[in-house]
């Protein structure tokens, strides 16, 4: 990595009933001012996965595409799962819009200079994967199969050793501090498939408040929070400027101040690059 690499991170923007415009605006003109290396959006464009909505959504994510490029993966708002639940007569009915909308792929990768971005399939609707004891869980919760991390560990290995891999996906991987769920069931299993890809971040989403952390094995993790006013506590909206360079990732959650209509720069913390520091020990 020749540069330090910057990520504009948002998620949950939940076109349609919600969706504040004001925010819109505010994350396009924050990635203009910024000109991130790249754009991850994590998931619920939409709210009720309508024509309009997904419509929308895609006039945010040219615009988005006009500043740098950008990664979608849809999230669980964005499945129409009660054409198909449990995969009755298949799963593709599901995401037939999206797809529309966004392209056949779900799970799309963008490699630029320094990073390689994969997109993670986490959201399903109601799907047996996805299940829990809790009924509130249900069309709500994600998870990962072990061919999505497998596939996505395969993308990282096909790219340079010292690219940031970077993993996007919609359910939030670490427990949110308010809601205290987490995204994914069989979590525990999730973080460890997840490790074995040889990710070095993590961009999610659906909590809707936002938050930084790290895995066991040192992964680091962003979540977005929502552009809504459904957050968390009655906190204000955050998106997430992600930087990394050769040794640390720092992730600035960006904080919508409604008076102003701007994201302005809040807390942020820094982690250690953990692939990268193992690497230069064996050398």
């Amino acid at each position: 990595m020749t540069a330090p690499l910057s990520f504009l991170h948002c998620s949950d923007l939940h076109f349609g009933r919600d969706a504040d415009l004001d925010q819109i605006a505010g994350l396009e003109a924050l990635a203009a001012a910024h000109r991130p290396t790249a754009v991850a959006v994590a998931g619920d464009l939409t709210q009720r996965a309508r024509h309009g909505e997904f419509q929308r959504a895609r006039v945010f994510v040219d615009a988005m595409r006009a500043i740098a490029p950008t990664i979608v993966v849809p999230g669980n708002h964005d499945v129409e799962w009660w054409t198909t639940p449990f995969n009755l007569i298949g799963a593709a009915p599901k995401y037939e819009k999206y797809r529309r909308y966004f392209g056949d792929v779900l799970t799309p990768k963008l490699v630029v200079d320094g990073a390689v971005l994969c997109g993670a399939l986490s959201s399903y609707g109601v799907h047996a994967g996805s299940m829990t004891y809790n009924l509130n869980d249900m069309a709500v919760k994600g998870h990962l199969p072990a061919s999505e991390t497998e596939r996505v560990g395969a993308r990282f290995a096909a790219e340079p050793p010292e690219l940031l891999r970077v993993m996007v996906m919609h359910q939030n991987v670490l427990r949110g501090r308010i809601s205290q769920r987490m995204g994914l069931a069989r979590w525990r299993q999730a973080w460890r498939d997840i490790a074995a890809t040889g990710v070095d971040l993590v961009l999610c989403g659906h909590d809707h408040e936002e938050a930084a952390g790290t895995l066991p094995n040192g992964a680091v993790v962003a979540t977005s929070g929502t552009h809504t006013p459904r957050t968390r506590g009655g906190r204000h909206s955050a998106c997430n400027i992600v930087e990394a360079d050769a040794s640390t990732i720092t992730i600035r959650h960006m904080i919508w101040d409604p008076a102003t209509k701007v994201f302005e720069p809040g807390p942020e913390q820094a982690f250690p690059r953990v692939r990268a520091s193992q690497a230069a020990g064996a050398d």
